[in-house]
């Protein structure tokens, strides 16, 4: 009697493809950044910018952290939140260009009181760093970086091209702008990893994605109203 064919088992370039095409923002759905594209902007969003994302590196930080020691047993999926912790590191020290150039003090920076709407996404990530499967967490957060990473892109060349700001300003945006492939490979390793021992569903990720991406565009258009 011959075996029954193996039910297709999908990989982890195809599950993170699917997220980004269904996760996708809407065109025009960022109206900050479409305004900052186009120079329509005022300058003082960068300064808000900067003081809301000294709160949400700090957070993050801690919840990428969390999300590694939660995957101690699970090295590639460790390895990705490693690796994402570091990047949140990295990204505070380029931020200090940007504080300068908006001539920002450490007394304002540490007595900001952050807006609601910018603290969302960060209070989310650590509600999936406690309770949610990390391997969907990597799905979910690989989405979003797409997008993230394309906010980024425009900002950087809108601050060059309208607003005249120095390359150090720049700094934070352009680590975002282009993708990180080595944070790409190990997104890829963390999936497969999940697939193969059961752990990734990548139907709740995208439930975890949609709302990381609405998060996401809360933050940017709060720093703008």
């Amino acid at each position: 009697m011959a075996r029954p064919a193996e039910a297709h088992r999908p990989t982890a370039a195809a599950v993170l493809d699917d997220a980004l095409r269904e996760l996708a923002p809407d065109a025009g759905a960022n109206r900050l950044v479409s305004r900052i594209a186009a120079g329509e902007a005022p300058r003082s969003v960068f300064a808000t910018f900067t003081l809301e994302q000294h709160q949400v590196i700090a957070s993050d930080r801690l919840s990428f952290h969390h999300l590694a020691r939660r995957s101690d047993g699970d090295p590639p999926i460790a390895d990705f939140f490693d690796l994402l912790a570091e990047s949140e590191s990295l990204a505070l020290e380029q931020l200090a260009g940007l504080a300068d150039a908006c001539e920002l003090t450490e007394r304002e920076i540490s007595g900001y009181r952050p807006r609601p709407g910018c603290q969302a996404y960060p209070s989310y990530a650590a509600r999936l760093a406690l309770g949610s499967t990390p391997a969907d967490v990597v799905i979910a957060l690989t989405a979003n970086f797409a997008a993230w990473g394309g906010y980024c892109a425009t900002v950087a060349a809108a601050m060059r091209d309208h607003y005249g700001f120095p390359d150090a300003a720049r700094g934070f945006f352009t680590l975002f702008a282009e993708p990180a492939q080595d944070l790409a490979a190990k997104a890829r390793a963390a999936v497969q990893h999940g697939l193969d021992t059961g752990q990734a569903r990548p139907a709740a990720a995208h439930g975890y994605g949609r709302l990381l991406q609405a998060y996401e565009l809360m933050f940017w258009n709060s720093v703008g109203d």
